[in-house]
């Protein structure tokens, strides 16, 4: 059976600003192929007109993301190549938000670098439930931004004045590495544990500054035990690799909020670097949360990574591979013969051996 012949609408675009429209097309009009490339449409430049031919629905993304795209270049806000094309992607996903609503809600704009905003419609979603709501958990994959929004929104809290510290803090568990024979003083065993959160914030305070605040405590990173006993008033507190607690330290440290302070918890159920059988506190504590008024969840997918595109790749990879071993694990165990059988001694079954 044939298909129907696709029709082809034809779309043109004028643009009376010369500077903005070449901060819309870029440099040898690199970024008018991006959205070309993503959209699915293509895009024809003659002088100051564009014209995009295509399917209705790629002529209409390709159309809309060019308008938004050249408003956020009036305004000042032209966006990097590689958030071209998630602008793109978000209108394609049919969230409803705009490219100037997600990429234009600037969170922080360090001196040095780029401004730190949203890199799409779950992040911004993110974003607004921090503001929001005094604890958040945000878990999910690798590179989806987690722990470093956390971070710009605590530094942008200290900066307006609505905390008076920031605290960083980790769980002190090893990914498969020893590191505790290490030379060094106390402070130099744990950087390994902690320079992730350090680089992080040398990319929004200056050195001097960021210097500054640490040695007067109003900036904090340490390592999750030393919280305990601590009531943390008026604080911005960042929990990353929350994979790695054991319910007993996520008790320990949700139980430190005091007045005035907010807490974001990040971290990636499929990762934890527990012994074995050991419970993650950060699971055990998503079956507590539901229905806590305050308390706000998001989960981010593989098509929310904001590194490079070969990172969401390899979470799927690897997803799809530990399933597979899951399902012929289940496959290849051995049915307990009594299992469906009432146990004739009396009483209930003995609860299954813990593994």
């Amino acid at each position: 059976m044939t298909k129907p012949p696709t029709t082809t609408k034809r779309e043109k675009l004028s643009f009376d600003d010369p500077e903005a429209l070449q901060a819309l097309i870029g440099s040898n009009n690199s970024r008018l192929k991006l959205v070309e490339r993503t959209a699915g449409a293509e895009i024809h430049l003659r002088g100051n007109e564009l014209t995009i031919e295509g399917d209705e629905k790629s002529v209409a993304t390709a159309k809309s993301a060019l308008e938004q795209l050249y408003d956020l270049a009036l305004a000042g806000k032209p966006l990097a190549s590689d958030d071209v094309v998630r602008a793109v992607k978000l209108l394609q996903g049919g969230s409803g938000e705009s490219i100037g609503t997600v990429f234009g809600d600037t969170i922080l704009a360090p001196r040095a670098g780029r401004p730190i905003a949203p890199k799409g419609a779950a992040q911004k979603k993110y974003v607004d439930l921090v503001r929001e709501n005094d604890i958040v958990f945000s878990i999910g994959p690798a590179g989806t931004g987690k722990t470093y929004l956390a971070m710009a929104l605590a530094v942008k809290a200290l900066l307006d004045k609505q905390v008076r510290r920031i605290i960083l803090t980790r769980p002190a568990v090893e990914a498969g590495e020893s590191l505790g024979f290490l030379p060094g003083t106390l402070e130099e065993k744990i950087d390994p544990y902690l320079r992730p959160l350090f680089d992080a914030l040398g990319d929004m305070i200056d050195l001097d500054k960021l210097q500054r605040l640490m040695a007067d405590k109003i900036i904090e990173v340490a390592p999750l035990a030393f919280l305990r006993g601590r009531t943390l008033n008026d604080a911005f507190i960042v929990l990353d690799e929350a994979q790695n607690t054991t319910p007993a330290q996520m008790k320990m440290f949700l139980t430190r909020m005091g007045y005035g302070s907010r807490m974001v918890i990040t971290g990636d159920p499929t990762q934890t670097d527990l012994p074995p059988g050991q419970r993650s506190g950060l699971r055990d504590s998503l079956g507590l949360i539901e229905g806590i008024r305050g308390i706000g969840m998001i989960e981010f997918g593989d098509a929310d990574v904001v590194r490079h595109p070969l990172v969401a790749a390899l979470i799927r990879a690897y997803d799809a591979r530990d399933r597979a071993k899951s399902v012929a694990s289940e496959m290849r165990r051995p049915r307990d013969e009594n299992a469906d059988h009432e146990d004739t001694r009396g009483g209930a079954p003995d609860a299954p051996e813990a593994r």
